[in-house]
């Protein structure tokens, strides 16, 4: 354990020394933190022993895509929801079921898995991620309704995704599955998540109890681990309750967000990397041999033509330019979410978790590779001068107050401010 909190601690401030160069070019420190685990993993140096195995991956994995779902959530509102639906109800409700079909197809007749296999991997990758989803979301001159489409979207389709994993494990492995209690359990996250968040708010607000401004901060945190734990103890759906948690706070107490904004990002980015290094060392030259060519194309056709293609089809009829639907439809990088729901099916008893879980990360790998390298090249189609076409609605793109002095930094990409920072960087 030791050795990984060195090495983490040696890429971390390398990281800090290139990152204003990151933010500016294609450069990305995700990618720094994965490429880094996979060297001075046993594969290749032999650096980074993970004693733990894949549990304490998916630890790391889990507590990263919990602490992104949480701050993300808090840039959003109910009233900013209910004024832009439209966009990532087609993004949840066509285009999210379609990635799954043609994923499905692509590992049933390229990759050669047999249909529950299938269904299953594709249920895995089906969901876009937050994490490296917000590396775009941060920069300004990117449309509002486009960040606003994909938060929405990777803030909630991890949470939908999780079920189906469940059922499609359970079906693969001849276990009848229990809808109720899945359906329970997404009910039960929601409720954890508004609940908890609501009563933290209002013990805030007793007008006997104050906070300084050096604990302002922490209240927000406290709210987030507690339903954390919650969710633990209760089997709720963590994801749904981190997400609907964040949303709470934002519409019920922007002071709060303010307070808690630089520091969640903080320690979001830092679990997001100390999980990436971990999960490059799960990778070696040997791991990667044993994919056959297949796989590998498998893998780019999830990248290249799944997303795309199915994001295509959910945004006909929508008033988005050519340029906004090509930045949609390659924007859907897989990230955390598929990491957790990777591990669950290589620790499960299935004849081919081991196949299913190689396919899986090295469809991972190179959506972190691709997406963490390319955003700056998606925001750059759009103008610098921050105009910003109608929304799908035919309202103004960014509504009023959702650019907020307390939201993600400025995008440098416009020459705006060389200090980016939290999970937005790159």
């Amino acid at each position: 354990m030791i050795e990984l909190v060195l090495a983490f601690a040696v890429v971390l401030f390398a990281a800090v020394l290139v990152s204003g160069i990151a933010h500016r070019t294609v450069l990305s420190t995700a990618a720094l933190f994965l490429v880094a685990g996979f060297v001075l993993g046993q594969g290749v140096l032999g650096v980074v022993p993970l004693t733990g195995g894949t549990d304490s991956v998916r630890l790391l994995a889990e507590g990263a895509l919990f602490a992104v779902l949480f701050t993300d959530g808090m840039r959003l509102d109910v009233k900013d929801l209910r004024a832009h639906w439209r966009l990532p109800a087609r993004a949840l409700g066509l285009g999210m079921p379609v990635t799954f079909a043609l994923i499905a197809l692509l590992a049933r007749y390229l990759a050669g898995l047999e249909w529950p296999e299938a269904l299953l991997i594709a249920a895995v990758l089906s969901p876009t991620d937050p994490v490296f989803a917000a590396a775009l979301v941060a920069r300004k001159r990117v449309p509002y309704r486009l960040r606003h489409l994909l938060n929405v979207e990777s803030g909630l389709n991890d949470g939908i995704a999780l079920p189906v994993v469940v059922v499609l494990l359970a079906l693969a492995a001849d276990q009848p599955p229990h809808p109720a209690l899945l359906a329970g359990e997404l009910g039960l996250g929601v409720l954890v998540g508004v609940g908890v968040a609501l009563g933290g708010i209002l013990l805030e607000r007793l007008p006997w109890l104050t906070a300084t401004t050096r604990y302002e901060p922490l209240g927000a945190f406290a709210i987030g681990l507690a339903i954390l734990a919650l969710c633990q103890l209760t089997h709720a759906n963590m994801f749904l309750a981190a997400f609907t948690a964040g949303v709470t706070i934002a519409t019920a107490s922007p002071e709060m967000r303010t307070a808690f904004d630089r520091f969640g990002e903080s320690i979001a980015e830092l679990l997001k990397l100390a999980a990436l290094l971990a999960f490059g060392a799960l990778m070696s030259p040997s791991f990667l041999a044993e994919i056959p060519l297949s796989g590998w194309i498998f893998a780019f056709l999830v990248l290249l033509v799944a997303r795309p293609a199915a994001l295509a089809a959910a945004m006909i009829g929508s008033q988005l330019d050519v340029r906004e639907r090509t930045a949609i439809a390659w924007f859907g990088p897989k990230g955390f979410a598929s990491v957790v729901y990777g591990l669950l099916v290589l620790e499960s008893d299935l004849a081919r978790s081991d196949e299913l879980f190689h396919l899986a990360a090295l469809a991972i790998v190179l959506s972190i590779l691709a997406h963490s390298s390319t955003d700056i090249l998606v925001a750059g189609r759009f103008p610098r001068d921050g105009e910003q076409p109608s929304s799908d609605d035919g309202g103004p793109s960014e509504p009023e107050g959702a650019s907020t002095p307390e939201g993600p930094p400025p995008d440098t990409s416009a020459g705006e401010d060389p200090q980016a920072g939290g999970p937005h960087s790159r």
